[in-house]
């Protein structure tokens, strides 16, 4: 294999450049729920995963993972609505 130039993607880039891409609250999440895993509690509530990820982000990724969360709340209110008024038959 020859030396790649600074601007030419290398083999890593081309096999991870496929890979889906991983925000910083989704890192987080993940290792939180990880985290609590391991510990001796036996029930783990989403808001407990919540709250340790949110503490494990970075301080300048917080306003970023508030308006995922804000946006995913105000989806699954929108998807809760749709759903309702089609069972009612007001679509």
């Amino acid at each position: 294999m020859t030396t790649p130039t600074p601007f030419e993607p290398d083999e890593f880039d081309r096999i991870t450049a496929r890979l889906p891409q991983m925000s910083a609250w989704q890192a987080a999440w993940n290792q939180a729920a990880d985290d609590l895993n391991d510990t001796s509690i036996v029930e783990i509530y989403p808001e407990d995963i919540g709250r340790l990820a949110f503490e494990l982000l970075p301080e300048q990724e917080r306003d970023e993972a508030l308006g995922a969360l804000f946006y995913c709340w105000w989806a699954a209110m929108q998807n809760d609505r749709e759903q309702l008024a089609a069972e009612r038959g007001d679509l």
